[in-house]
């Protein structure tokens, strides 16, 4: 059971990670990159963030280019969070295939 504390920390994550991403890829042309989830370790020092890509083959593309450069998007986001954090968690990024996955049922379901 998480604490109203830690839901709290992942909300405040997911919404100024979802405005680093918006900005960033704003440069790049067809590509939509959302946040959908963020778990957060319960000591604070690791977040799992679950991203969104459509279009969905560039999805591992995206997700090795934000690992990649993790420090650059932990620091901008430790520049938001600077008041209500004391310590930005390691951030870890993973790619959401929820839609995708609702996608291939829904196709399944009209054969």
């Amino acid at each position: 059971m998480e604490s109203t504390r830690l839901q709290k920390i992942q909300r405040l994550i997911q919404k100024d990670l979802s405005e680093i991403f918006r900005q960033d890829t704003a440069k790049m042309q067809g590509v939509l990159v959302s946040v959908s989830s963020v778990r957060v370790s319960p000591d604070l020092s690791i977040a799992r963030v679950h991203l969104s890509v459509f279009p969905s083959e560039r999805g591992k593309e995206i997700i090795d280019s934000a690992n990649h450069n993790e420090k650059t998007i932990r620091y901008a986001l430790a520049q938001r969070v600077r008041n209500q954090l004391r310590k930005t968690p390691q951030l870890v990024f993973y790619i959401d295939d929820s839609l995708d996955y609702i996608e291939h049922i829904d196709e399944l379901l009209k054969k």
